[in-house]
């Protein structure tokens, strides 16, 4: 963190390792980017113990990819809120800690759900857990907090600090948040608590966007740099077709309109292209876009 310091020894394999592995696992946490985990729950399916669960610690809606390579009854949903950093090899910078983070478990197979407190036992290591009974719904809920801000942050290049001094940053945000919601409700999700709150904080409410805006803001702290940021900086691909992108096309399949997500979906794109770089200016262009 940015004012203690932890040297964690720890057993590193890599992937080309695995094969030499010899027991297999009753609990694998997927911690990679939600694109990567088709490829990956095939890798892990043969060193997963009969028994044994696959934990989607993750972004974005990957549940049924996942189940259709080990089952659904061996797969637990998992919503994240947390902040990090990894630039350098073994050299985290943990924004949000022990005390701010937390996370949403839930089984996919109710017929399962005794298996999510196994998790929750290891994961109350790292933060506070709550288990739900909805977590497909818990999952969205993320998907519109990650529609709201990860595109548009990271396309300005901005943190948290910065981005709300921008003229028309928070509108942008909300309206975002807006295409979410709406394309949530049409696939069903129901409006759930996420990230501590309380029921009542999320239902019966006109500021449901606002009050999960301002719940993230403050927990992931004023600078921090989000994961689609990180990715531009790395020149990596992102996860924002799977966030703005799915809720584009969804929405489109049912007639809808989305001119916000189709706007940062593409300069996403275009960013990841090399054809921008991310810098405050371009709410310029997403202002054009929003135009035409």
């Amino acid at each position: 963190t940015k004012t203690d310091e932890y040297n964690v020894p720890v057993k590193a394999y890599h992937l080309s390792d695995v094969c030499t592995l010899t027991d297999k696992f009753d609990l694998v946490l997927l911690t990679s980017k939600a694109y990567d985990s088709r490829w990956l729950t095939e890798f892990i399916k043969p060193y997963l113990a009969e028994d044994g669960l696959v934990v989607a610690v993750q972004n974005c809606m990957t549940a049924e990819m996942i189940g259709e390579i080990v089952g659904m009854e061996r797969t637990i949903g998992c919503v994240i809120e947390l902040s990090s950093q990894l630039f350098e090899p073994a050299e985290v910078l943990r924004n949000t800690v022990q005390t701010g983070t937390w996370f949403g478990l839930g089984a996919f197979d109710p017929a399962h759900a005794d298996r999510v407190e196994e998790v929750a036992e290891v994961l109350r290591h790292a933060g506070k857990v709550d288990i739900t009974a909805d977590i497909m719904s818990a999952k969205w809920m993320k998907l519109i907090v990650n529609a709201m801000t990860m595109a548009l942050k990271a396309i300005l290049g901005t943190t948290n600090e910065q981005v709300f001094k921008l003229d028309g940053a928070r509108e942008l945000f909300l309206r975002s948040g807006e295409e979410a919601l709406a394309a949530g409700q049409l696939l069903g999700y129901k409006v759930v608590p996420i990230f501590g709150l309380k029921p009542e904080d999320v239902e019966n409410t006109n500021n449901l966007l606002e009050t999960l805006l301002e719940k993230i803001t403050k927990d992931v702290g004023p600078t921090a740099l989000n994961t689609v940021l990180q990715d531009h900086m790395k020149g990596r691909y992102s996860e924002i077709d799977m966030i703005n992108g799915l809720i584009a096309d969804e929405s489109r399949q049912a007639g809808r309109l989305t001119p916000v997500s189709d706007v940062l979906v593409d300069i996403t794109r275009r960013i990841h292209a090399g054809e921008l770089a991310p810098d405050q200016a371009n709410i310029e262009l997403i202002r054009q876009g929003l135009a035409e």
